[in-house]
């Protein structure tokens, strides 16, 4: 409950992550009233994010200011917080499995064709997803690996799912994610059952070091 209570919160995120000096894209914490500090801040695109969101869903991109009033004039009705980041494309994003400290899994999340994020909502629902693709742990570059490791350790010693984006300026955490997602053919690809033995051995340890105590 703790994780996810640390993970959900976007705003809480990006202030422990500048606080630990973790590279991340730049970022502001907007409310009414101070939206020209963006303009001072950042350029165009911007990337705008609601503190509570998951899945892609409450992120927008706006490209000029009219688009950053329209957006925060309705997000504002529900939160009175946003988070406006720099826009860092990419054409995937790794995704970092950390458990109790440790790497367990790397996969990319491909961007859907057209699009700037890894899931696409179109205005009837639809979800559209781009490609994967999972790794041996030694060969993401150790920078990811080593940068994914400091953000989730932040967390605590769960199961975590650190999601970066390469850049030519270095790794940038975008998020940390409680719970991530273990999908059959996608996380585990590469170890297949061993990846679910590995966290269910952990879980083992656990109950017998409680038991022990």
């Amino acid at each position: 409950p703790d994780s996810i209570v640390k993970c959900t919160n976007k705003v809480y995120l990006a202030e422990l992550l500048a606080a630990n000096q973790i590279p991340r894209p730049r970022t502001l914490v907007l409310q009414k009233g101070n939206i020209e500090a963006l303009e001072r801040e950042l350029q165009y695109p911007v990337v705008l994010k609601i503190p509570d969101g998951s899945f892609s869903r409450g992120v927008f991109k706006a490209a000029d200011r009219r688009q950053v009033d329209d957006i925060t004039a309705q997000v504002f009705k529900e939160s009175d917080l946003i988070l406006a980041q720099e826009f860092v494309p990419t054409e995937f994003d790794w995704r970092i499995g950390i458990l109790n400290r440790k790497p367990v899994f790397a996969c990319r999340y491909y961007m859907p064709k057209h699009h700037w994020q890894i899931v696409k909502h179109d205005a009837g629902g639809r979800i559209t997803q781009g490609g994967y693709k999972a790794y041996h742990l030694e060969e993401a570059p150790p920078e990811v690996m080593n940068t994914a490791v400091a953000a989730a350790n932040l967390i605590g010693d769960g199961l975590y799912g650190v999601d970066i984006k390469q850049t030519e300026r270095g790794p940038y955490v975008i998020e940390i994610n409680d719970n991530p997602n273990l999908e059959s053919g996608v996380e585990d690809a590469v170890l297949k059952d061993e990846l679910y033995k590995i966290i269910v051995r952990e879980f083992i340890r656990r109950i017998e070091q409680r038991k022990s105590r």
